[in-house]
């Protein structure tokens, strides 16, 4: 299996009234430098202040964003090419990013190259740990900084960590 580490950025809670803005994604190897980065022009009309700021682009920037559509595409084939075996979906907060990911890979090319599932880097840590309070962003090297590409790169970095340092049987 081959895991890809995705992190999104939206300008709301949902898909489809709100926009994702962009998101990273980088195959979970030894050397972390197969990434993939998208940046996509709002769908909607509607977005909240708050959450656009996060991504750290203006409303303005957004509407030059490039066209949903062929990002997917293109992310859709970088898969395909990064992988040679099934990939995996895996993220810090997959019920956010999860929600994003699949509707636009559904709504705009009709299929998901991750099938229908996608897993939890979060809750992985708190099984590990046997304690649903833990959290394993102690264990990121690269600086959180809402690019979702270095998001998604620090997060890699922490599931290697757990396979190495707390033995989690992982392929990759």
């Amino acid at each position: 299996m081959a895991y890809i580490m995705v992190d999104i950025e939206s300008d709301g809670p949902i898909p489809g009234d709100y926009s994702m803005i962009s998101f990273g994604a980088v195959l979970v190897d030894e050397h972390l430098d197969m990434t993939f980065y998208g940046k996509l022009k709002p769908i909607s009309d509607k977005y909240i202040l708050e959450a656009l700021t996060v991504s750290g682009h203006s409303r303005e920037e957004t509407l030059g964003f490039e066209e949903p559509k062929i990002v997917m595409e293109n992310f859709a084939n970088w898969i395909k090419e990064t992988c040679k075996d099934r990939p995996i979906f895996i993220s810090d907060n997959n019920g956010f990013d999860w929600m994003f990911i699949c509707w636009y890979f559904h709504h705009f090319i009709g299929t998901n190259p991750f099938g229908f599932s996608s897993q939890n880097l979060g809750s992985l840590y708190k099984g590990i740990e046997k304690d649903t309070f833990k959290t394993f962003k102690h264990l990121r090297k690269t600086k959180h900084t809402h690019n979702p590409v270095d998001d998604a790169k620090g997060n890699a970095e922490a599931l290697l960590t757990m396979k190495k340092e707390f033995g989690l049987k992982i392929k990759f």
